[in-house]
């Protein structure tokens, strides 16, 4: 059974059976979750049988009868259950909710067992539900933050998930498959819930490859796994506004499969409007510094603003912005103009390259 990943030693870690487990990482929590589940000093009859509520239904008063029910219920025969709850938030709404989930944690039934799985977006350090997680906490269960590795940290993360499935990988394996999964990707806004499962379901498909005494090399896994490299709106809206036609493409390509056409134009507007302003600023003799006060911006925004503002001229900037609002209207159809997923795409793909970073 994998091994999750240890927890801080400020979060919480009791001996009920009971978890409140939250992060980005998704196949951290999956593998948290198993572990609890194998745990003799939480379950000394065996493993519980998983049961998974529908959090998404629409009688969340009805679901948390049932939740209730069937945890204060103890098992005759056999083992009992382990209720594997995901979106818990939506559950715990209004306090009356709140109160009979908490009142099921209390009435739990020695066998059964409760865990609150939470996947999050990539930086939240918070967990969704505080009063649950604080509640799971003073009952005696395990509350713990899950994030993704990256960069280096993915890589080592990848050779101990080879290391417990007895794969042997030559030099260099394990960094190129966290390159391939985008574990060496830079920005905040990158999504990573799945790069760790990603990860294993390619290191489990190079294993099949070789003989038990054959390692994995660098060649196998540029030969077979192909790259999942996520995208970044922070990095695709620096490389236009740096007017870097390779980059920007590059990055449009893997965001406009995920993002609707709408919410990229709205990005990018910003950042034109951003950048006009910041020019303007700077030829009346402000200086990078100052704009940190007359605009509110933070010093690193102000100086990588100021960086790109000084790579356009006016015209270009406005330019750029009329180009754009021809984007706009091409996208939503005005006029009646054909929109299709490929006619947006190369209308983007032209923007970038006659108006962005022309050759």
């Amino acid at each position: 059974m994998p091994t999750p990943p240890r927890a801080p030693a400020t979060e919480a870690r009791g001996t009920a059976p009971l978890a409140y487990y939250w992060g980005d990482d998704a196949y951290g929590l999956e593998a948290a979750v198993e572990a609890l589940r194998n745990d003799r000093a939480r379950f000394p009859d065996g493993p519980p049988e998983r049961w998974r509520p529908e959090a998404e239904r629409t009688e969340p008063g009805r679901l948390l009868g049932e939740i209730r029910e069937r945890l204060a219920t103890g098992s005759m025969f056999g083992c009992g259950s382990l209720a594997i709850l995901r979106g818990a938030g939506g559950l715990v709404r209004s306090n009356e909710q709140r109160a009979l989930l908490l009142d099921a944690i209390a009435a739990l039934a020695p066998g059964n067992g409760l865990a609150i799985v939470e996947e999050t977006e990539s930086g939240v350090k918070d967990p969704p539900s505080k009063p649950l997680s604080e509640a799971i906490g003073a009952a005696g269960g395990d509350v713990r933050r899950f994030e993704a590795p990256r960069q280096d940290a993915l890589a080592s993360w990848i050779e101990l998930r080879a290391r417990e499935r007895s794969i042997r990988l030559a030099g260099g394996v394990a960094r190129e498959l966290a390159t391939r999964v985008g574990g060496f990707v830079r920005e905040g806004d990158v999504e990573r819930q799945q790069q760790g499962r990603v990860a294993v379901m390619e290191l489990e498909k190079l294993a099949l490859r070789h003989a038990v005494d054959e390692p994995v090399t660098v060649e196998d896994v540029q030969a077979l796994v192909p790259e999942a490299v996520p995208g970044s709106m922070w990095a695709f809206v620096d490389a236009v506004g740096m007017r870097q036609r390779v980059r920007a493409l590059e990055l449009l390509e893997r965001l406009i499969e995920d993002k609707p056409a709408p919410v990229l134009l709205a990005v990018l507007h910003r950042r034109l409007r951003e950048l006009i302003e910041v020019q303007d600023r700077l030829e009346r003799g402000e200086s990078p510094g100052s704009l940190v006060r007359s605009m509110r911006l933070v010093p690193f925004r102000a100086e990588t603003l100021a960086r790109q503002a000084r790579s356009w001229t006016g015209p270009e900037l406005d330019a750029a912005l009329d180009g754009l609002l021809e984007l706009d209207a091409q996208v939503k159809g005005v006029g009646g103009r054909a929109s299709t997923d490929a006619r947006d795409r190369l209308a983007f793909d032209l923007w970038i390259t006659d108006l962005v970073a022309p050759a």
